[in-house]
């Protein structure tokens, strides 16, 4: 019996018979955005390092990919939303704060999509292509004035111990004492004779984040130590070491 999935993926395989797939980003934009509550708003730049022209639609969620874009209520306005930019161009987009309460004791996190679709081929120059659009997401950190410690130092004060999942697997945790959130690249386990890998992600202010743990059978993980690269405010990665709590 041919099952959904596997009907699926014939009809992948197909689809890559019939047509040449163009699916390559070409607007480029910095890795994150902070947000200074001090400031009225806070800008990005894009660059289309295409050769085509780009239709853009950008905004703002929360973190859930599926989320209607309609139904999305945020306290911040982008502008513009939806614009075209053209080859080798640039655009600077706007995000304003409308004012409404946030937080003020903690960073909030929000995610900028950026919906990058290709301009259509000419005709007769695109027979047998299948262009799709791109959608990429970075982080936007809303930063409230007069915060505890500094933002570079939090990575530095997570507590890491190892746990269970709702689906019984092992996993690191790590919890965030600070008011930043912070953002992981990568976690190394050193246990005994083994190295074992888990990440990236972020934990939130105040919060626990759970990393599930590549090859993590029969290892002994209680004070075991752990070397883990963060990512600061410019997108550099600074470099960490810690031991897993007994």
């Amino acid at each position: 019996m041919l099952t959904k999935s596997r009907f699926y993926g014939c009809m992948l395989i197909l689809l890559s018979t019939l047509f040449h797939v163009q699916a390559r980003a070409s607007v480029a934009m910095e890795t994150r955005v902070i947000f200074s509550a001090k400031e009225k708003e806070a800008t990005v730049r894009l660059s289309n390092v295409g050769a085509q022209p780009a239709l853009v639609q950008v905004w703002l969620d929360r973190g859930n990919t599926q989320e209607d874009i309609s139904a999305i209520d945020l306290p911040f306005v982008l502008t513009p939303a939806i614009f075209r930019m053209e080859a080798n161009g640039t655009q600077v987009l706007r995000i304003i704060h409308t004012g409404e309460q946030l937080p003020l004791n903690k960073e909030s996190l929000y995610w900028l999509n950026v919906l990058d679709v290709p301009p259509k081929p000419v005709a007769g120059a695109g027979q047998g292509s299948l262009q799709l659009a791109i959608r990429t997401r970075i982080k936007m950190m809303y930063r409230p004035e007069g915060l505890p410690g500094k933002a570079e130092e939090a990575p530095g004060k997570l507590i890491w111990t190892v746990g269970l999942n709702e689906h019984k697997q092992t996993v690191l945790q790590a919890r965030n004492p600070s008011a930043y959130v912070v953002n992981l690249a990568g976690i190394e386990i050193r246990a005994g004779n083994k190295k074992l890998q888990a990440g990236p992600g972020h934990v939130l202010p105040g919060d626990m984040a759970a990393f599930v743990i590549d090859g993590a059978v029969d290892v002994k993980l209680k004070g075991a130590r752990l070397a883990y690269s963060s990512v600061n405010d410019w997108g550099g990665n600074a470099f960490h070491e810690a031991t897993i709590a007994e």
